[in-house]
């Protein structure tokens, strides 16, 4: 997860910015999943952030 918060730091995805008192904050998820090989191992975790679709 700390990979992929830093490359979204290096391709500016977004920017902080500070919280107005009438807007609410639209919180967000990890989503996890491990990639398979034919044998059924492990090649590689993959994580997604994904935000909370019931707050937009």
């Amino acid at each position: 997860m700390e990979e992929k918060l830093h490359q979204f730091e290096r391709n500016d995805v977004w920017t902080l910015v500070p919280k107005l008192e009438h807007q609410r904050i639209i919180r967000t998820r990890w989503v996890l999943r491990n990639k398979l090989h034919e044998q059924d191992k492990v090649v590689r975790n993959k994580a997604r952030l994904v935000a909370q679709g019931y707050n937009q």
